[in-house]
């Protein structure tokens, strides 16, 4: 992990960071963007999976487990400040797999991870409630028994697999809060309200929201009393965007007039520590 830190002071900072007030916890997806976001002042970063799996050519809900804590191990050796990861499903179904696999998660020097509800991530399928819930309780045995301090939280993905139940997606944190979660995400929730009802259904544990596109804003959010925000592989599909723009151009008109946009390398350079040799 970073030089200087260590993953219990990371775990305590990280926690502090979710009892009052609200923060942006950006995902970047590879080491480069980690120390980028970090050098803009960002308190806390979280993984995602999509992002992280796009760079490395694979579709998401594709990265294997070791995979995975490669990249964990990579990212936290990177930067000084928490690292959240999106643990996908734990990797396993039954709940005895998913407490072994965040074992192993939690050695890497992360700060948190998430557990998700839907099954293998490639089909609007979730788990059975109870199911689901013993998985959140496994989560937790294995964080306490590890002794880092990790912080837990509890996914339900309802609203991104076809199924936009607010009651239903209500009932699943609330007992994943009772089953040891310390922070609730609903990815896919749109409007404000249902937020809000969130938020106030899981009260006082913090609750995190995912933005992907422009339809709030972090005043917004901090004002209902969202704790966390974060936004998924909306930043790597942003990198993606001005990739393809700029490429495309190249190879149907053979013009260059997108590279004028591009960020000079100073700027990147100044990101990134001196020093670490070849």
């Amino acid at each position: 992990m970073a030089k200087g830190t260590s993953a219990e002071s990371r775990a305590r900072v990280f926690h502090e960071l979710h009892r009052a007030g609200c923060f942006v916890i950006p995902n970047p997806w590879d080491v480069g963007s980690a120390r980028l976001l970090a050098h803009l002042g960002f308190k806390a970063l979280a993984t995602t999976s999509s992002g992280f799996a796009w760079s490395v050519g694979k579709r998401d809900n594709r990265i294997t487990l070791e995979e995975s804590l490669q990249h964990l191990r990579e990212l936290s050796a990177a930067v000084e400040v928490p690292i959240n990861a999106d643990f996908e499903d734990g990797f396993a179904e039954a709940p005895e797999d998913v407490a072994a696999n965040v074992a192993r998660a939690v050695e890497t020097g992360i700060a948190g991870l998430s557990i998700e509800d839907s099954i293998d991530g490639t089909t609007n399928q979730l788990f059975q409630l109870s199911l689901a819930t013993e998985r959140i309780a496994a989560a937790r045995r294995a964080i306490d028994r590890s002794g880092t301090g990790a912080l837990l939280v509890g996914r339900s993905e309802g609203f991104i697999r076809g199924q936009p139940d607010l009651a239903a997606t209500i009932r699943r944190l609330t007992a994943y809060a009772e089953a040891g979660a310390d922070c609730l995400y609903a990815p896919g929730l749109r409007s404000l309200d249902d937020i809000g009802a969130v938020v106030r259904a899981v009260a006082p544990k913090p609750v995190n929201v995912l933005v992907g596109n422009d339809f709030t804003t972090v005043q917004a959010l901090a004002e209902i009393g969202v704790r966390r925000i974060s936004v998924g592989g909306a930043l790597a599909r942003t990198a993606w965007a001005g990739f393809f723009s700029a490429a495309r151009e190249i190879a149907e008109h053979g013009t260059f007039h997108a590279l004028a946009g591009a960020i000079p390398s100073r700027e990147l350079e100044i990101a990134f520590p001196a020093g670490s040799g070849r």
